[in-house]
């Protein structure tokens, strides 16, 4: 939700495009045309937000070439992407500015909180300021020059970025053993990754249930072996917020609403171990009554 409420703060509206069925991130040939659609009529488009899924990278060379065709702002959304690689490039370095979340169920934690960074000085200048409590460029004491916000992190929380390559190599880890034990298996989808990611950042493990299967059955029969799984995510377009201001109907993204139906988070954090895993993988095959 917190990609899109960020533009109703500024009074901006979203407007959404349908997903790529394979790598859950925004179809970039939607997009190309939504903006296209957009600009015909008039309307005023300012900037494009991409979304990194699951740590899975946007095509950003395609979104980069759309924003310098129509002279739009990139800030991307790598809250869930944190050290993943587009093409052999970091993502959150192909925008104008991008954010980052530290989370307790991100790659990094600080139990909340997050991370803006920029290469625009004039951007980066005012971002410091904004971020403790509006004072001068200088960071002059006591001298507040805009509204601003208390929005510092402390440098023993910022330490823990010493540790990434660490904590992501545990994450891969453990996401390699569910794709190992549940690849092949019968009405499950492993995580698609497309071959220009050149890093995979594992925010989450979500698998894809073969259509006409019970998800939420699923769950409840992996629940009663005290196995919690979520329904990761449901559409945003479809919460009662955005129906109710913008009118948002079933079957306005059909790829998002479908994906969103199937798709299901098992448990996953970089201290698993490989005999949980298999507990897991287990459980999920008798849910599905593949034993």
């Amino acid at each position: 939700m917190a990609s899109a409420n960020c533009i109703l703060y500024q009074g901006a509206t979203p407007v959404f495009v349908d997903i790529d069925r394979r790598t859950l991130n925004m179809d970039v040939d939607l997009l190309a045309a939504k903006v296209r659609a957009l600009r015909d009529t008039g309307c005023p488009v300012k900037a494009l937000l991409p979304v990194h899924v699951f740590g899975q990278p946007c095509d950003m060379g395609r979104i980069m070439d759309i924003a310098r065709e129509h002279e739009l702002v990139v800030v991307e959304d790598a809250c869930e992407a944190l050290g993943a690689e587009f093409e052999g490039q970091a993502v959150g370095t192909f925008g104008h500015a991008a954010v980052l979340a530290f989370y307790p169920n991100k790659q990094m934690t600080t139990g909340e909180g997050g991370m803006l960074v920029t290469n625009d000085e004039v951007w980066a200048r005012l971002f410091r300021s904004l971020r403790n409590q509006g004072r001068d460029d200088d960071g002059a004491w006591l001298c507040h020059v805009r509204l601003g916000y208390n929005y510092r992190l402390d440098e023993l929380s910022a330490a823990q970025m010493e540790r990434i390559e660490e904590l992501l190599h545990k994450r891969e880890r453990v996401a390699a053993w569910y794709t190992e034990r549940l690849q092949g298996v019968a009405g499950v989808q492993v995580p698609y990754i497309s071959p220009r990611t050149t890093r995979m950042s594992w925010f989450v493990y979500v698998v894809r249930l073969a259509a006409g299967i019970d998800r939420d059955a699923v769950m409840d029969r992996l629940a009663e072996q005290g196995i919690p799984t979520r329904p990761y995510f449901p559409p945003i377009h479809l919460q009662p917020l955005y129906r109710e201001r913008f009118g948002y109907r079933a079957g306005n993204y059909p790829a998002t609403e479908d994906v969103a139906r199937r798709t299901l988070a098992l448990p996953f954090h970089g201290n698993l171990g490989q005999a949980e895993v298999e507990t897991v993988c287990r459980a999920l095959e008798e849910a599905l009554g593949s034993r």
